[in-house]
């Protein structure tokens, strides 16, 4: 298996094992969206508690050149622990949603 398809399979996997966890209120379902050939990972959730609609995006993965950029990481704890545990090295996960000029800071990959 390649680079790329590795990482798929791992962003795929953490995702979807996210997107299993039941909501312990309201009927909101969490659903992947994979859009694998331009490598777009999304995690939504849906629905309603009483009456607040619930929609938006949990999770925005892109992998980007050699590069897994996590644009959004809506998880409590964070993907990027399991991404590294599965074998995504820190050096290529790119926090997109911290500035450019903290990313040097954060133990990951600047760009």
């Amino acid at each position: 298996m390649d680079k790329l398809d590795n990482y798929r399979k791992i962003i795929n996997d953490v995702l979807q094992y996210h997107a299993n966890i039941p909501y312990s209120q309201g009927e909101i379902d969490c659903v992947l969206i994979v859009s694998e050939n331009r490598n777009h990972f999304l995690l939504m959730n849906n629905g309603w508690n009483d009456l607040q609609r619930i929609h938006g995006c949990l999770v925005h993965i892109e992998i980007i050149g050699d590069s897994v950029w996590i644009l959004r990481d809506g998880i409590e704890d964070g993907v990027t622990d399991e991404l590294v545990a599965r074998g995504i090295s820190k050096d290529k996960i790119v926090l997109g949603f911290q500035p450019p000029e903290v990313r040097q800071y954060t133990g990951y990959g600047v760009a």
